[in-house]
Order: C-alpha cells, then sequence, then structure tokens
C-alpha cells in the first residue's frame, strides 16, 4: 500500500503542477493557479500520516517505509525548485513569458550551480535521515528496523556521490570556448524584455 501510494503522490504531483499551471497562464486565474500549486504538500503530508498509520497498525518496518521517508526528503529538497523550473518554461512556451535562465555552463559559475544542487540533496539526506531516524525509535528495539538504517545508509551513499559529483566541477573546469574566464563568467545569464 505504502508503494502504490508513493506513485498516487508522484502522478498526483504532476498532475497538480500541470492543473495549477494551466489555470494560471492559459485561463488566466493566477491565484486559482497558486491554490492549487499550493495543494503539492498536502500529498507528502497524506504519505507521512499513510505511514506513520501503517507502522502503528504493526507493519514490519522494510523498504517501503524507507522508500516513502526518501521520497518525502526528496520533495521537500527539490520540489520548490522542480516547481520554479517547469513554471519558467510553461510561461515562456504558453504565456509568452522570458525564455527561462539556463544554469551556467562553463567555470567556476557551473561549480557553484552544481554546489547549489549538491546542498540541495544535503537537504533531502536530512530530512529522510530524521523521518528514518523518528521510525527507527517508533520501531523500538523489539522490531526489526535493519531496512531503515539501511536507507540511512543508502542516503548517505547519495549523498556523498553527489558532491563527487559536483566536486568534479570545481576541480576540472570547464572552459568557454567563446573566451570569458571563470571569474568573468556570470553565475546566471541576464534575462533581458523584448523591446516594445
Amino acid at each position: 500500500m505504502v508503494v502504490t501510494l508513493i506513485i498516487v503522490c508522484e502522478v498526483g504531483f504532476w498532475v497538480l503542477l500541470a492543473v495549477g499551471l494551466a489555470l494560471r497562464y492559459l485561463a488566466r486565474m493566477p491565484r486559482t493557479g497558486a491554490a492549487v500549486l499550493l495543494m503539492e504538500p498536502l500529498l507528502e503530508l497524506v504519505l507521512l500520516i499513510v505511514t506513520a498509520i501503517d507502522l502503528k497498525n504493526g507493519a514490519a518496518a522494510d523498504w517501503k517505509h524507507g522508500l516513502a521517508a526518501v521520497y518525502i526528503g526528496y520533495t521537500v529538497a527539490y520540489g520548490h525548485y522542480t516547481i520554479t523550473w517547469v513554471d519558467g518554461h510553461f510561461s515562456h512556451r504558453f504565456a509568452g513569458g522570458p525564455p527561462p535562465v539556463k544554469p551556467p555552463r562553463y567555470g567556476l559559475a557551473r561549480a557553484r550551480h552544481e554546489g547549489r544542487l549538491w546542498l540541495r540533496t544535503l537537504l533531502m539526506v536530512a530530512v529522510a535521515a530524521a523521518l528514518l531516524q523518528i521510525a527507527i525509535w517508533y520501531v523500538g528495539d523489539d522490531g526489526d528496523s535493519a531496512s531503515l538504517r539501511d536507507w540511512q545508509f543508502t542516503s548517505l551513499r547519495i549523498l556523498a556521490l553527489h558532491g563527487l559529483v559536483a566536486a568534479t566541477y570545481l576541480i576540472r573546469q570547464k572552459k568557454d570556448p567563446g573566451g570569458a574566464t571563470a571569474a568573468e563568467a556570470p553565475d546566471r545569464p541576464r534575462v533581458t524584455t523584448p523591446e516594445r
């Protein structure tokens, strides 16, 4: 049941996102669209409650509960980032908005971008590890919490791997073929509005 709910939450995330953006830009109802987008966190709250009820009703703590904690952590860390990214593309494509800002591709600016993404992964791991630890305490010494501890170590491995990838952008900075140095490359490209 928990795995099914995770899938439902993921599908629900994208459905709410599509409906919210369609209301905001296509139907010209920005407040209604924003209200729909604000319902996104309710999905994770439902998942958290159902997972807690499942454990309370005597279900053995296993990989499904660990996956739920990591999914909630991912949504906390990357949910707003994803919504903002999709919003920018949707606005540009359907509402005549400016082109979305692309992440920098070269030098120190790219390394900083990758570092910020790693900080999001750090937040994801912190939330997941905290939820898993609460579940371990809840299960207690009498229950089997090995699967939950495995998920804690898995999330730490994800953090370490992402940290290594992010560090390569700092250690081996890609040079701009256009000739800008790493120090001159902007952290975020400027967005200009078209002249009227």
